[in-house]
């Protein structure tokens, strides 16, 4: 029996947007992504891809660092500014200080260029899922929000607003990082414990990444980054968050 309109047409395939100067490039995503199942739109100018951002749902963007005229890191700070759509960087810079910068301005992911399309797939998907994902303990539906110190995470519409009820912007990466933390107050938790509870980078940058999305909450959270007292250092075993967690539900 075949299926009503309503329902064959309720499962959309995502949307990938990727921003590359090279048509071949281009062309190589606009053949090989929809054979799994992802709907892509490939542009060769920041303007084209902020365009079409603001009027489309994108659910993943490709972004390349290297454009004729253009900062790619540039547009990567525009779009996290108005957005919090996942981004991958696609990039031919292999050098680690190019990769930390990527992912400590804006990028949730990080692929070198020449790529396999096929890991290129693996990282799509795995980067939206985590964008899907909330993260909450033990995936209690009913947990609303966190509270330490004056801050409130609400898990619901993942908003973080600080002592002053101002709200402060979150990447995908520094949200599901925080609520590893808050699920787990005052414990010792090693990088891999960190990585497996926030679902970060799961293929190459790893333990740096861990690092670096640390730097940017510490930023965001602590009076003094350089002199933590939320997210602490226990050298030689990981990070603990120091200070004590209240639920809302």
């Amino acid at each position: 029996m075949a299926a009503a309109p309503d329902q064959a047409d309720a499962t959309i395939a995502p949307l990938v947007l990727a921003l590359d100067d090279d048509p071949d490039i281009r062309a190589l995503l606009e053949t090989f992504l929809p054979d799994y199942e992802l709907r892509v739109r490939a542009v060769g100018t920041g303007t084209a891809m902020l365009e079409i951002l603001h009027s489309e749902p994108v659910d993943v963007l490709l972004l390349d660092l290297r454009l004729p005229g253009e900062d790619g890191m540039s547009i990567a700070r525009q779009v996290r500014e108005r957005s919090m759509v996942p981004i991958i960087i696609v990039s031919g810079r292999r050098d680690e200080a190019d990769r930390v910068m990527g992912l400590e301005l804006a990028a949730d992911d990080y692929v070198t260029k020449p790529f396999s399309p096929r890991e290129l797939v693996a990282r799509i998907r795995a980067v939206i899922r985590r964008a899907q994902q909330q993260v909450v303990t033990a995936h209690d539906e009913a947990l609303r929000a966190y509270r330490f110190s004056g801050w409130e995470l609400n898990l619901r519409t993942r908003r973080l607003t600080n002592p002053a009820g101002q709200c402060v912007e979150l990447t995908n990466g520094e949200f599901n990082l925080l609520c590893a933390f808050l699920s787990a107050p005052e414990a010792v938790l090693t990088r891999d414990q960190l990585l497996e509870r926030s679902r970060l980078h799961n293929l190459e940058v790893y333990d740096r990444a861990i690092d670096v999305t640390i730097l940017r909450l510490r930023r965001k959270l602590e009076r003094d980054a350089s002199n933590p007292r939320l997210i602490v250092t226990e050298r030689g075993a990981g990070y603990r968050f120091a200070v004590p967690v209240s639920i809302l539900r």
